[in-house]
């Protein structure tokens, strides 16, 4: 007599596989899948609000693309005709509205490049299962999921199929539905040609519209990001936090780029700037001077002085707003970010470490020497209307839960460590322990500062708690040592108001003195429990110059920093790199600066420069091989038990008829 089965989880797998030909059907079918190569993931990191360069890297899929109409056409066609095809890809709507002015016989054009897109799609869905390939054409395809699916499975040379295929084409076109099935192949090839994207940190700051970019992110199927210092800056604003909103109120008008916070984020600056211009109206701003040009919404030398008066009344608030952050933090050990009761006034000067230094600048009419830090009545009103204005802004709180969902300090994946600074290491190399984590270092603070960053959010609001947790996310931004900022101080007081440049240094944590080292980058992957020549560390954070390389520690650790940063380019002479990890290896693509995307359809133009083969793979990696697959395996060996239950008879078979 069999005994029926207590094993409650086998159980509940029963209830989705009622019997033997279910089991044995979804085994046949998780071991073929072991069997596929990988899926191509695809690296992105410091996009600091462009938009424009964001967009065209996903499109183009750092050359993926290019790369596989290269594969298919190379000896067929030209290399013009090539670069148009990858152009009619990435832009489908805008490059059909240019080609369609020149191209005279509008018909054969069509069944051409049908034929050609259709032979594009079915090369790159050829990784997947066919029910994968149908559930994301029918996110994509508009309609036309069930002909795409169609043309991708139909042998074109098959004697009993060339009529099936050509008619297909034929009433496609004869039907004037070309240009919309143009548009869905198109959007088909670009959703299944990245099959899991990695956002390496910093999306927002210094560019136009973070906000962008965040929406386009919402649409991915498969994602996941690490923090960087700004995004947790804006999360801390998110939260309310009043010292992240001044700060990131500060960096928004550095940069002359106020259309993501009012027209990105509905969030007026009316009061501020009534403010500045009252208090600060017959106030030196010289020093205030916004950065950046008139394609962020402002021309007028009048409005460079406007923006200079409200660039100067938050800066100010913000030193306040850092001050009482710090004091209420001593673990935190920034005591020498505390300047505004440094200055002495009459001699027009600050002591920093020591040195007394002059500052251009001492026209600070809301500043009490006595009592520096504390915001006056006209202060605390308008940073009282900011904080409602942030926190009650639908985009902005859809955005920051958004970053808590699939954010994280540090992921996981494929057996590489991803995070966007550093783990901070002391001058010897070994992992240092910081104070205001409760001493601790290595995985166990990135954990805590992961724990601590979600405490701000979701915490209730109001209750000491949550006035910590939003402290500490302001010192993930810029801290001593901070894993985001992984630096010794963020000198924001002295690039404004000290002319001694010197003091304008911001020096790295020894993380950046060491990773050069293939044994530190072992010692740290090994804290993370991974090791073994498949394992990497990728991070973002530090611009990388053309004349350097991305790659360090003999290859374990690889730089990304997009360098989509129009403010970084000139510095580095490239655009950054991004990383594409498919079934052959490793390959490191440079970018040129991008030029727009009206260049870019109009002269076929990309802004791959250079791709590196890193690290190639002899052997294609498959999906046994990764993550996922270690998951289907073990989900293998509990429907063998589960197989093995119902041919003893301690699970009762359903849906079976008797024999």
């Amino acid at each position: 007599m069999h005994t029926r089965t207590e094993n409650r989880y086998l159980l509940e797998l029963a209830k989705s596989y009622p019997n033997r030909t279910a089991v044995s059907s979804e085994i046949i079918n998780l071991s073929a899948i072991l069997e596929l190569p990988k899926g191509t993931e695809h690296f992105l990191s410091d996009i600091h609000g462009e938009h424009e360069a964001f967009l065209h890297i996903r499109r183009n899929a750092s050359g993926v693309i290019r790369k596989k109409v290269d594969q298919l056409f190379s000896k067929t066609i030209t290399a013009t005709e090539r670069a148009e095809l990858a152009t009619l890809i990435y832009y489908p709507e805008e490059k059909l509205d240019e080609l369609r002015e020149r191209i005279d016989d509008l018909d054969d054009w069509y069944q051409v490049t049908l034929m050609r897109l259709i032979e594009i799609c079915r090369l790159v869905s050829g990784k997947y299962t066919r029910s994968r390939v149908r559930k994301r054409l029918s996110k994509v395809a508009g309609g036309y999921e069930y002909i795409i699916d169609e043309l991708l499975n139909v042998d074109a040379a098959s004697e009993h199929k060339v009529g099936y295929y050509e008619n297909i084409i034929g009433t496609i076109i004869s039907t004037g539905s070309s240009e919309s099935f143009i548009v869905a192949v198109a959007a088909a090839i670009k959703a299944l040609i990245i099959d899991h994207l990695h956002i390496v940190g910093d999306i927002f700051d210094r560019g136009p519209r973070a906000d962008i970019i965040l929406d386009e992110l919402l649409k991915e199927e498969s994602i996941d990001v690490q923090w960087g210092n700004h995004d947790v800056l804006w999360m801390s604003a998110a939260a309310g936090s009043r010292t992240a909103i001044a700060t990131v109120l500060n960096n928004s008008i550095t940069y002359k780029n106020l259309d993501v916070i009012e027209m990105g984020y509905g969030i007026s600056l009316r009061p501020l700037t009534l403010f500045a211009s009252e208090i600060y109206q017959s106030s030196d701003v010289s020093c205030f001077m916004p950065k950046g040009g008139a394609y962020h919404g402002f021309t007028a030398k009048d409005d460079d002085l406007l923006i200079a008066r409200m660039h100067k009344a938050i800066s100010i608030i913000q030193f306040k707003l850092e001050g009482q952050t710090i004091l209420r933090n001593p673990s935190f050990h920034m005591d020498d970010r505390l300047l505004l009761d440094k200055i002495d006034y009459a001699k027009r000067i600050v002591r920093i470490d020591g040195r007394d230094y002059p500052l251009r600048d001492t026209d600070f009419p809301t500043v009490d020497p006595e009592d520096p830090y504390r915001l006056t009545d006209e202060e605390e009103q308008v940073m009282r209307y900011l904080k409602n204005a942030f926190m009650r802004s639908e985009k902005l709180q859809r955005h920051a839960a958004f970053l808590y969902e699939k954010g994280e300090m540090y992921t996981i994946f494929n057996k590489n460590l991803l995070f966007h600074g550093a783990i901070p290491l002391d001058d010897d190399g070994n992992l240092l322990a910081l104070d205001c984590a409760g001493g601790r270092s290595g995985k166990a603070l990135m954990d805590y500062c992961d724990n601590m960053a979600r405490r701000a959010y979701f915490s209730k609001d109001g209750t000491p708690q949550r006035l910590e947790a939003k402290d500490f996310l302001w010192f993930l931004w810029c801290g001593k040592d901070s894993p985001l900022c992984a630096r010794k101080k963020i000198a924001t007081f002295e690039r404004l108001l000290v002319k001694d440049e010197s003091t304008w240094d911001e020096p790295k944590n020894a993380y950046y003195h060491c990773w050069e080292s293939e044994a530190t980058a072992n010692m740290i992957l090994s804290e993370f429990g991974l090791g073994g020549d498949r394992s990497h560390i990728i991070n973002g954070h530090i611009p990388i110059k053309s004349s350097d390389t991305p790659l360090k520690a003999g290859g374990k650790l690889i730089v990304i920093d997009g360098g989509f940063c129009r403010a970084y380019q000139p510095k580095t002479g490239i655009a950054g790199y991004t990383l594409i990890y498919n079934a052959e290896g490793i390959r490191i693509s440079a970018h040129e600066p991008f030029s727009g995307a009206k260049d870019a359809i109009k002269n076929n133009r990309d802004i791959v420069s250079d791709t590196v083969v890193f690290e190639h793979s002899a052997n294609k990696i498959k999906i046994r091989d990764t993550d996922g697959g270690r998951a289907i395996m073990q989900k293998i060996d509990d429907l063998e038990l589960l197989l093995a239950e119902y041919e003893a008879g301690c699970i009762k078979e359903r849906g079976v008829r008797s024999r």
